[in-house]
């Protein structure tokens, strides 16, 4: 039986001060890729990430290409360690399971985390909305109650079996929240994110995002890449680029997509980047499941 490995790299809201100074002081090819991308974007990330504050980390713009940074350079840095089976996302770690594939340059990358934390910046500025987390109920329940309520409201993140995020206008995150905690939900909690992401409130930023990536080059990846939208393995350019276009105004399939992982034959979970949210979401999928995190400098 081969071992099949999976790689999946982490979204928003695993960032933390200091990530990635490990890299920057330990290994050559990190310190020039970093300085790479405080010219790409105009700014000098390094400084906000070694450096900066919480607040300074929370904003999208900086949040995005951040967490994106870490864990491409954690994979970069890895050297012949690194040979994926299969790769996924939650949300943003999309964008780094591509490069880490191959269907996207560091560079090319980068540029698209950064143009989908500016639009999605705008996007939320349009509309006060958010999102919050429902726990201890079957997504079915959740799926019925922001169906029937009249605001903004939609499944974002089905995160694990029992963990379904939902996104929407205030007003509409608020009655869904009262409804399913009527219903028996064990938590409904409001996050601490910039606006109703993954939802059609997106809309605007998902436009804007299409065209970005319409002019970028999608490689042919060296490795399946089992995308948000479908959950499914996605070995060519063109479908890979429509799903992530998408990605922007819908769900999150991650319970599914780590299914799918599994049943392709997936034997081990190695997660990159910072946090170790993704490790716990596979092992409620499959207790069982071996998992790891790689999110310091390994040397």
């Amino acid at each position: 039986m081969k071992h099949m490995k999976a790689f999946v790299f982490p979204g928003q809201g695993a960032q933390f001060v200091g990530m990635g100074k490990d890299l920057y002081d330990n290994s050559d090819l990190a310190r020039e890729l970093f300085e790479k991308a405080n010219d790409i974007l105009g700014f000098r990330i390094t400084d906000l990430m070694f450096e900066g504050t919480d607040e300074d980390l929370k904003q999208t713009k900086v949040t995005q290409p951040a967490i994106f940074l870490h864990s491409v350079l954690l994979a970069k840095t890895l050297g012949n360690d690194f040979k994926p089976d299969m790769v996924a996302g939650h949300s943003l770690g999309e964008f780094s399971a591509l490069v880490a594939n191959g269907t996207l340059s560091f560079e090319d990358g980068l540029e698209l985390v950064s143009k989908r934390a500016m639009a999605m910046q705008k996007a939320c500025e349009v509309e006060p909305s958010t999102m919050a987390a429902i726990v201890g109920l079957e997504d079915d329940v959740v799926e019925k109650v922001c169906a029937e309520i009249d605001d903004v409201v939609v499944p974002a993140n089905y995160n694990c079996p029992g963990q379904l995020v939902i996104s929407g206008s205030n007003e509409g995150i608020d009655k869904a929240c009262a409804k399913l905690t009527e219903l028996g939900a064990k938590r409904a909690l409001k996050l601490m994110v910039g606006g109703a992401f993954h939802s059609p409130l997106m809309e605007p930023a998902r436009t804007e995002l299409a065209e970005a990536i319409e002019a970028t080059t999608f490689n042919q990846p060296n490795c399946p890449v089992y995308q948000n939208v479908t959950a499914s393995a996605v070995t060519d350019p063109d479908e890979i680029r429509k799903n992530l276009v998408a990605q922007l105004t819908a769900p999150v399939r991650w319970t599914q997509t780590v299914k799918t992982m599994i049943a392709d034959g997936a034997t081990s979970f190695t997660e990159i980047g910072p946090g170790k949210v993704l490790q716990g979401l596979v092992k409620k999928v499959d207790r069982a499941m071996e998992t790891n995190g790689i999110n310091a400098y390994q040397g």
